[in-house]
């Protein structure tokens, strides 16, 4: 068997690979990230994709996922570089188990094609898909207090209610729909006769945007918690918020058609809301609101849960934050130089 520093370092490669592959955006973000948060972070997304990779190649693998989670939280994960890298996460990190146990309950939801039949089930089913990770992320930086951990549940909701306005052609195509039903039958649309030939229309255009106000309202309601993150991982987080919040913005350039193609926010455009969004991120704002009412289990497990010690970030001074400002910025434009190499 090999050194544990070496297993490490191996199961490491493999998560980043697996973000590569996953998300380009979150990618970028990540590398924004210092090493002690960008390496947790991204063995947690990296289990949390494999998951959901494996409940999309089938429902009956749920009961295998809780499986591995039971070994991970034993302290002896499943041979796989996500499972162990995600064992040592939790267990560095002290985790609750409750909130994986919910991400995987999302997945669940997904399996069974589940529709919600307001706002507040589709927020609960939000929280559990993605608000899951914000609050895993929050602990990775070491954040306990209420009021951070409740802007890192409605971040996590916001990107997922943006994901949904963005696909909802690609889902209905899987026979999926996750637009509130009562919003539906209040533009008219029967959701059977959808699925059978979706197609784009302004009484669903209408549905898409109230979709996107909400998730702006959690966008804005979350912006200023993220500038109470310590200095060293404010830029990766801010510019995840950016980034995702512009799906929407697109989707509602797009005529808020959500079906007839996909919304994809080209990295031009994306350098351009870094540059202008990113400064903000630097002087602290006041924190205000609460948590989404379905996302407060979330938080009330990570505040009754015994934290462990975790490394002080530095505050760099404020000539380092102007240049990791800009550094953002160009790694955006690498990108988009790579993205017409390819095209």
């Amino acid at each position: 068997m090999p050194p544990r520093v070496d297993l490490e370092t191996a199961d490491q490669r493999a998560c980043r690979a697996l973000l590569r592959a996953g998300s380009k955006s979150f990618d970028a973000a990540a590398k924004l990230l210092p090493a002690t948060i960008r390496d947790p972070a991204v063995a947690l997304y990296a289990f949390c994709r494999d998951a959901d990779d494996v409940i999309d190649g089938g429902g009956g693998n749920l009961a295998w996922l809780r499986e591995r989670l039971d070994l991970a939280y034993l302290g002896r994960p499943l041979a796989l570089p996500a499972d162990r890298a995600f064992a040592r996460v939790v267990d560095r990190f002290a985790i609750p188990r409750s909130l994986p146990e919910a991400l995987l309950e999302g997945f669940a939801w997904d399996a069974e094609r589940r529709r919600y039949p307001d706002l507040g089930a589709l927020r609960a089913y939000a929280v559990r898909v993605a608000g899951t990770v914000g609050a895993m992320m929050a602990m990775v930086m070491g954040v306990r207090d209420r009021a951070r951990l409740a802007a890192a549940v409605n971040l996590g909701v916001a990107m997922q209610l943006s994901n949904i306005a963005r696909d909802v052609g690609e889902d209905a195509a899987a026979g999926r729909l996750y637009l509130p039903l009562d919003w539906l039958a209040e533009a008219g649309i029967d959701p059977d006769r959808f699925l059978a030939d979706p197609t784009h229309g302004t009484a669903l255009g209408r549905v898409v945007s109230r979709l996107l106000q909400v998730a702006e309202q959690h966008y804005r309601g979350a912006a200023a918690a993220i500038t109470r993150l310590p200095l060293t991982c404010r830029l990766g987080i801010g510019a995840a918020g950016l980034l995702y919040a512009e799906i929407g913005r697109e989707v509602a350039r797009r005529d808020l058609d959500a079906v007839s193609a996909r919304a994809v926010v080209s990295n031009r455009r994306k350098l351009r809301v870094l540059a202008t969004g990113l400064p903000g991120m630097l002087l602290p704002r006041r924190l205000a609101g609460g948590c989404v009412p379905e996302g407060v289990f979330l938080v009330d497990a990570v505040v009754q849960a015994s934290p462990r010690p975790t490394e002080p970030q530095p505050s760099p001074p404020w000539w380092a934050v102007q240049q990791r400002v800009r550094w953002t910025i160009e790694l955006f434009e690498r990108l988009e130089q790579q993205q017409r190499v390819q095209s």
